[in-house]
């Protein structure tokens, strides 16, 4: 049976699917990445896991996958197959798509984790259907994937989709990354999450609390929310400036506050639209499985048949 591996690396773990020709899920595995021991244990976790996956396909399909995709969080060479930087994994400059091609025998695709989620999202997911999507994932951080035509748009040197590093407020927060006042700094679930705490006087509280609150009719709550959605809207606005998507795709972790989220931000999008086509702004329908599914997508594209329906068997 025909069929290719997918792989999602996370900071913690690793989800992994053999990924058959009609999309179907015939196998998935987890696996902790082990970043405790370093990143060349790391590294050598991924191929040790892959290689299992290759010998489970022969084992139970009678043959070895055809090949192989990869999504792993960082700075993402696609072009050359290097991931070149992660904070969390403690790597630099890793191979890691000719490492994997050695070890498995096949050709591999390597992709940037939220670009490749977001591909997947866009062609089986939410935006299943749209030529021009924007996937934005609200997590810690925030992170975009620009999405065209099927493919997902890496820019000239893997940068493209940073919309967390738009300035919404001119010299205001302190970002990490060196500027002030960006996005990620007051629509993230993490700064969500801070706000909320600092307001409701709970040092433990984070934005699935905050979005409880809301929901209850919290004045300090809501006005915590407000202003995150106001940031968010505001970034949002730029990007559809920018980029003229047809739809908007939000998913991560403060996506899971459902309407309590997007009731209000579709009204802060359509306050702030002028001269631009208003999108469709729709929720993520993937959730953690987008990524492991966009590696498979990865892998499918170099070879004839593209998975195309994230369905499981049976």
């Amino acid at each position: 049976m025909r069929h290719v591996i997918a792989l999602d690396v996370g900071g913690t773990g690793m989800k992994a699917a053999l990924v058959g020709a009609d999309g179907t899920l015939l196998h998935r595995a987890r696996r902790s990445t082990g970043r405790a021991d370093g990143p060349e244990a790391v590294v050598a976790g991924i191929l040790d896991f892959a290689a299992e996956l290759r010998a489970h396909g022969v084992g139970e399909y009678g043959e070895p996958a055809g090949a192989a995709g990869i999504a792993v969080p960082g700075i993402v060479d696609e072009a050359d197959g290097t991931a070149v930087y992660s904070a969390n994994l403690g790597w630099r400059d890793v191979p890691l798509r000719s490492l994997l091609a050695d070890r498995l025998g096949m050709p591999v695709a390597l992709g940037h984790d939220v670009r490749t989620g977001g591909l997947a999202e866009g062609r089986i997911g939410a935006g299943r259907g749209t030529d021009r999507f924007l996937f934005l994932a609200l997590g810690t951080g925030i992170a975009g994937a620009i999405g065209i035509g099927g493919r997902v748009e890496a820019g000239a040197h893997g940068f493209a989709g940073e919309i967390g590093h738009i300035v919404v407020r001119p010299g205001g927060a302190d970002c990490p990354c060196g500027q002030r006042g960006c996005l990620e700094r007051y629509a993230s679930a993490a700064a969500v999450g801070a706000a909320w705490a600092a307001a409701s006087g709970d040092p433990d509280a984070d934005a699935a609390d905050c979005a409880r609150a809301v929901a209850s009719g919290d004045p300090n709550a809501v006005r915590v929310w407000q202003e995150a959605v106001d940031a968010l809207a505001d970034g949002l606005l730029t990007a559809v400036t920018l980029l003229d998507p047809r739809t908007l795709i939000i998913g991560g972790g403060l996506a899971e506050a459902g309407d309590v989220l997007f009731r209000p931000l579709r009204e802060a999008v359509r306050r702030r639209i002028t001269f631009q086509k208003a999108p469709a702004l729709v929720p993520a329908a993937l959730g953690d499985s987008a990524g492991c599914l966009g590696a498979g997508l990865l892998a499918g594209d170099l070879l004839t048949f593209t998975p195309t329906t994230p369905e499981v068997s049976t």
